[in-house]
């Protein structure tokens, strides 16, 4: 897909990977990017600056999705592009148990990790597949295809993002859409604590094996997976050998993933 005259809705598009994301497809001359954030001041003050639309939406609301994505189909005809990137990171927390995170916390990461894709499929799938076209970008994580030690939610939601990723593509990709998931390892954003009101410290865990990278080149990774239909777009290339390693042996893999844990000393068992 290339971004020149296309409608895209960008879904914690605010922050973070979701801000580079609208400011990128803004310099591709997408003919209107929309930003969707839970804080709608400050997707409206962000908008403001790119010529965007600004929608305060929590994804965890169907409803809400819904009447988004038919507004802006009311306006401009259609959404060439869906980019359902909404997330947040919470950690198991002591006792550092894979059972440790608390019931909301579950929840919470699967209805923004998951539900949120699927509402939002459902809510463009009508117009997409009356027209023949349409692309959804999912940001799920390296974790998805990995694991995050210390966060079993966020693993185990991110590896289901990806899941539902493929079955949209598997289902669809015959009447015209298309479907790339995005999986970076750690971004230098709120989530791994960069920034004002950071949501957790993962800098020093798996994510950041290979280092942060920022936003702008999550993007321009993006926009090159974008352009060459890519189902898996990772901005960290070393996620890749990672991945066959896994699928090579995956035995050796979890021998190694517990290795790494006992470094991080999170608890004991």
């Amino acid at each position: 897909m290339e971004l020149a005259g296309k409608v895209v809705i960008v879904t914690g598009g605010a922050n973070g990977i979701g801000r580079a994301l609208c400011e990128r497809f803004h310099r591709e001359g997408a003919q209107k990017v929309v930003v969707a954030d839970l804080e709608g001041d400050n997707a409206r003050a962000f908008a403001a600056t790119i010529d965007a639309d600004a929608y305060e939406v929590n994804v965890r609301d169907e409803a809400a999705i819904a009447a988004m994505v038919s507004d802006v189909e009311q306006k401009y005809g259609r959404i060439d592009l869906f980019c359902s990137n909404a997330g947040i990171i919470a950690l198991d927390g002591e006792p550092w148990w894979a059972t440790s995170a608390p019931n909301e916390t579950w929840q919470a990461m699967w209805d923004i990790h998951v539900m949120s894709h699927v509402y939002a499929a459902r809510a463009c799938l009508p117009g997409m597949l009356e027209r023949g076209e349409g692309y959804f970008l999912n940001t799920a994580s390296a974790a998805g295809l990995l694991s995050q030690i210390g966060d079993a939610a966020y693993s185990t939601t991110k590896h289901a993002a990806i899941g539902f990723a493929e079955s949209l593509a598997i289902t669809h990709g015959d009447d015209g859409i298309k479907v790339s998931v995005l999986c970076p390892q750690a971004v230098a954003t709120r989530m791994v604590g960069v920034g004002d009101d950071s949501d957790g410290d993962m800098v020093g865990g798996t994510a950041g094996v290979d280092g942060v990278i920022s936003p702008e080149v999550v993007a321009a990774s993006v926009i090159q997976g974008l352009a060459e239909d890519e189902f898996l777009i990772l901005p960290h290339p070393e996620v890749a050998q990672y991945r066959a390693n896994k699928a090579k042996d995956y035995g050796r893999w979890i021998g190694g993933m517990r290795k790494m844990r006992r470094m991080l000393n999170l608890g004991t068992s």
